[in-house]
């Protein structure tokens, strides 16, 4: 008997009944043989990890562009504390861990950069719009590997285009606003919970909220330190789900309060402050000169070679521009338009 084989029927034998068995998954886009040693999901996982999308996120922004201190988080720290807070939630509810892991580290491959500056410029400029957990799917199903893709399973694609969650409701009704998998709807709440408590951390160093500054309903109901809030947050979601065992997660109604509190919170005080927001004013106007510029000369020719004739230039301009890090925009912003003394 394969590894393989033994690991699937270990999970049938010890998962829970909620769970998503990888020997039941719905395939790939593209058939291929199967792993002697690993299971469907931990090659998706394992894809991931080795893609040059996930090395990029290293240089991407969460909140603060380009942060000067080393102790701020990136778009590939968050996606590592969203990795780490969903394994831990899918272990103790006996879900699939691997099919856990696969979709919270590829859930932002197709973040652009400067954040959140960078998505609403290419959802203005790109005629078809943009969202980045789209593009987090376009980049695993094609822009890998040449135009090749990933050939990830279903329930990892599944998990990555429907993990956003905007300032929608934290756990919606809506079972259509959600990914088909428990482990998929289990990566959206543990994307909440890391940029809820990270996002604050970060901006309590950067000095642009203080502590007295947090509303006091949040600290009563969710704690007064970091560790201890993102702790209240999981074992509200892990023992509130486990009693009532109806195969949806569930949270207390007062951390969900707290929750939604501290969203409103950031939202107003951090994601929106001037002192935020006037950067991504800068990086927007950097993203649009680009943009057009791109339009007007077209790409570097070997960023051409993966498409086809059929696919627009809007397409192909968004595609190079949401795969950028930050320095390399600003790098390549100031090659282009930053005129350069003559040498001797």
């Amino acid at each position: 008997m394969k590894i393989r084989e033994e690991l699937e029927k270990l999970e049938e034998r010890t998962l829970s009944p909620y769970a998503t068995l990888a020997a039941k998954s719905r395939g790939r886009l593209h058939p291929e043989p199967e792993c002697d040693i690993r299971t469907a999901f931990q090659r998706d996982r394992d894809r991931i990890i080795h893609s040059k999308a996930f090395r990029r996120l290293k240089h991407k922004t969460q909140v603060f562009l380009s942060p000067g201190g080393d102790h701020y988080r990136t778009r590939l720290t968050h996606t590592l504390e969203v990795a780490q807070i969903a394994r831990s939630m899918a272990r103790a509810l006996r879900l699939n861990e691997d099919l856990t892991e696969a979709i919270a580290l590829g859930h932002d491959l197709g973040h652009t950069p400067f954040g959140h500056a960078g998505e609403a410029v290419l959802n203005e400029l790109h005629p078809e719009g943009f969202r980045h957990y789209e593009q987090s799917l376009r980049v695993v199903d094609f822009l890998e590997k040449d135009g090749r893709g990933l050939n990830l399973t279903w329930e990892v694609r599944d998990g990555i285009l429907k993990h956003s969650k905007g300032k929608g409701p934290i756990l919606p009704e809506n079972p259509e606003n959600l990914p088909a998998t428990l482990e998929g709807q289990l990566v959206r709440i543990a994307d909440i919970i890391a940029y809820l408590n990270h996002d604050l951390d970060d901006a309590l160093r950067g000095g642009v909220i203080r502590e007295n500054d947090i509303p006091e309903e949040c600290i009563k109901i969710l704690g007064a330190r970091h560790s201890e809030r993102i702790n209240t947050m999981v074992r509200s979601l892990v023992f509130r789900t486990l009693a009532v065992d109806d195969g949806k997660l569930h949270l207390d109604e007062d951390v969900m309060y707290a929750m939604e509190r501290l969203r409103e919170f950031l939202f107003a005080k951090v994601y929106e402050s001037p002192v935020v927001y006037q950067e991504f004013v800068k990086a927007k106007k950097l993203l649009r000169e680009l943009y057009h510029h791109f339009l007007e000369h077209g790409l570097p020719w070997d960023k051409e070679k993966i498409y086809t004739k059929e696919i627009p230039l809007h397409q192909r301009v968004c595609d190079f521009i949401a795969g950028m890090t930050d320095r390399y925009a600003l790098a390549l912003f100031e090659k282009i338009f930053i005129p350069r003394p003559w040498p001797f």
